[in-house]
């Protein structure tokens, strides 16, 4: 058996797409929310199995990695969030560049040699890489009205992935994986009316709208903090309205807070795009934080230390 095992964000689906329509293959696809990155261990793999692992973090599956490796897996492994120490194993081919201006998908895409460079801008405008994104999409000869495209869907790809379950989302992200891998080129996704673009696209602008009507809960210069309510549409919308909040003041960090069911909070956290670290350190802090330089999180923050987050982030800021 192998298994393709991938975020399901749009960084994961996309980074995977441009793998399988260089290489197609008959695998189980492992995937899940955007925050359920501990996904190795969820496997029953034996010595025959090998895996394909992509966009998550190789510090938060290191034991279950190594026990596939010892067993003779073989493993490709291509991620751009915190690593930690990469296992020397003859079995493991480990692409990893923890640069705050790469995404897994452009990792892939230098593997493959731009074999399908547009899916590749499509996924670096999803993950908020957009002034890279942006600088490659008008290398590659595309208009403004192109480059708004796959920045567009992009971004809806990356908005399907948050939630607190499955349930949440408007796809599944392993079927808008396999819905996407119709299509060599983002641009052929525009063509096709009954393509997940359109779906995405009117869910996505409701969402927004919603959480455009609440004022900040904290705003000071070097931070604001909004929160949102223990809703469906509030964890679809949480990540990529921080980016937005993010493009709108690049000198600021910012924080979405998503009340949950525990009665805390889930926290997205965008470092300032000036200033694009920090973030997974930050969080990391925090008993289930992690993430990378420029943006990060918390899945569970009770919220006496929400005062303890705004003071380290806007003391490291400072």
């Amino acid at each position: 058996m192998h298994y393709d095992i991938f975020n399901g964000d749009a960084d994961g689906i996309i980074s995977l797409l441009q793998l399988r329509l260089a290489h197609p293959m008959t695998s189980q696809l492992v995937t899940g929310v955007k925050r359920d990155i501990q996904l190795v261990k969820t496997l029953s793999i034996t010595a025959q199995d090998s895996l394909t692992i992509l966009d998550i973090s190789m510090e938060k599956n290191a034991s279950a990695l190594v026990a596939a490796l010892e067993q003779g897996v073989s493993v490709f492994y291509a991620d751009h969030h915190r690593c930690g120490e990469i296992p020397a194993h003859p079995q493991l081919t480990a692409l990893i560049d923890l640069d705050a201006n790469m995404c897994t998908a452009l990792i892939v895409d230098k593997h493959l040699q731009g074999q399908f460079h547009d899916w590749a801008i499509c996924a670096a405008y999803g993950d908020n890489l957009i002034a890279k994104a942006d600088t490659l999409s008008a290398a590659a000869g595309h208009t403004q009205a192109q480059s708004a495209l796959l920045k567009e869907l992009g971004t809806l790809i990356n908005y399907n992935g948050y939630g607190a379950t499955i349930g949440d989302l408007h796809y599944d992200p392993a079927d808008l994986y396999q819905s996407l891998l119709r299509y060599p080129s983002p641009f052929d996704v525009f063509k096709d009316k009954q393509s997940p673009y359109y779906q995405l696209q009117a869910a996505y602008q409701a969402d927004l709208d919603k959480a455009l009507a609440i004022p900040a809960l904290h705003h000071g210069e070097l931070l604001s903090v909004f929160e949102l309510p223990d809703e469906k549409w509030s964890r679809r919308i949480s990540g990529v309205y921080g980016n937005l909040l993010a493009n709108q003041s690049p000198d600021s960090a910012f924080v979405v807070l998503t009340n949950n069911a525990q009665g805390g909070y889930l926290v997205s956290l965008r470092a300032p795009l000036n200033n694009k670290q920090g973030a997974g350190e930050l969080c990391s802090q925090f008993e289930t934080g992690g993430g990378r330089a420029a943006a990060a999180g918390i899945n569970h923050l009770p919220k006496a230390e929400l005062v303890d987050l705004i003071r380290v982030i806007e003391t490291y800021y400072g």
